[in-house]
């Protein structure tokens, strides 16, 4: 390998340690407050209300949720009612499970395999892989999900959709407890 490309390989693979360092953590919200349980936030009934945006910045999908939610113990149902503007609907029912220090998982019918959750703070990541349907195909897409409690009625949450590493989208919501 000559210099130059050594110095390139070099400068490259910092800069990829580097970005991988400067990623957030949800350890890194422990000491904001208030502080976010979701068996107590998601309890009851919610509504939500969100965009979908291209990686380009587009608004393509605008939608309203309203979420009927029950805990039991350490086991969670988070009943999902979308409508969306182009008037489809469709629902999707969550069962989390809530474990030691603010780990959670979670099972729906369109989500491969299990969903990984973790909570600290006011903050909650959430991953997990969707199937999701577009013009008569199925695609399976990885979302990385971050909620916010911004007090004890509202939570924000910003989604970002991707395929192989590659960022399709971002999806915006604003929950509100009644």
């Amino acid at each position: 390998m000559n210099t130059r490309r050594r110095v390139l390989f070099t400068v490259l693979a910092g800069s990829a340690v580097l970005a991988g360092c400067a990623s957030p953590q949800v350890s890194d919200y422990a000491q904001e407050r208030p502080s976010l349980e979701l068996d107590r936030y998601f309890n009851g009934r919610i509504h939500a209300h969100g965009i979908f945006q291209k990686r380009g910045g587009e608004v393509v999908r605008r939608f309203t949720v309203v979420m009927d939610c029950h805990w039991q113990g350490n086991q969670g149902v988070l009943d999902e009612a979308f409508s969306y503007s182009d008037g489809s609907t469709q629902r999707r029912v969550w069962r989390l499970t809530k474990h030691e220090n603010g780990r959670y998982t979670g099972r729906a019918d369109d989500v491969v395999g299990e969903a990984q959750g973790q909570a600290s703070g006011n903050a909650f990541r959430w991953s997990y892989t969707l199937r999701l349907p577009v013009d008569g195909k199925e695609y399976e897409v990885q979302f990385d999900d971050w909620m916010f409690l911004v007090d004890e009625r509202v939570m924000l949450n910003r989604a970002t959709m991707s395929k192989f590493g590659v960022t399709l989208g971002e999806v915006l919501l604003s929950f509100s407890k009644e």
